[in-house]
């Protein structure tokens, strides 16, 4: 058993000393503790990316057999849904690998984030899901955003035509 609580230890040491040193969560003061490889990641960050980021990090530790990600997500003061539609259309704007015509905020409800749109590009809908998780307040990014083949997809007339019921063809 004390060979377990020595390999505990030392990936414990090695998990918090990089959670500090990371640019990223340095501030957090994020902590964790560690049985038997498995690791419980403790702590409050700003966003959801962040939470995600920490995981991430521990994950790629030689030695981590799993996490549990127990880091909350708390904002400096209150933040309504009105407020956080606002700082994810900011960061789907800000994205340069976004596209704010086909993909959008749907709804927020506590923090939680749905997108909506249509998309027959799957990077632009990761990358929709990423910029959203940047934003203050958000804890969940659902993306119901439709994916149309290429095929699917209509062209600039079909979707004027579409559009516009005055045609006599």
């Amino acid at each position: 058993m004390t060979g377990q609580y020595n390999v505990d230890d030392e990936l414990r040491e090695q998990i918090r000393t990089l959670l500090k040193n990371d640019r990223n969560l340095g501030g957090y003061g994020l902590n964790c503790d560690v049985v038997e490889g498995e690791v419980q990641l403790q702590g409050i960050v700003d966003t959801l990316k962040e939470k995600e980021w920490a995981e991430d990090l521990v994950r790629q530790v030689s030695g981590v057999k799993g996490v549990a990600n127990a880091v909350s997500i708390s904002t400096d003061g209150s933040i309504t849904d009105d407020e956080i539609i606002q700082e994810v259309q900011e960061e789907l704007e800000g994205d340069p690998d976004g596209n704010l015509f086909n993909i959008g905020v749907g709804s927020v409800n506590r923090g939680k984030v749905v997108l909506a749109g249509r998309s027959n590009d799957p990077a632009e809908i990761e990358a929709a899901v990423k910029a959203a998780s940047k934003a203050r307040g958000v804890t969940e990014v659902i993306s119901q955003v439709k994916q149309e083949s290429g095929e699917d997809a209509l062209t600039p007339e079909e979707i004027f035509h579409s559009q516009v019921n005055n045609d006599e063809e």
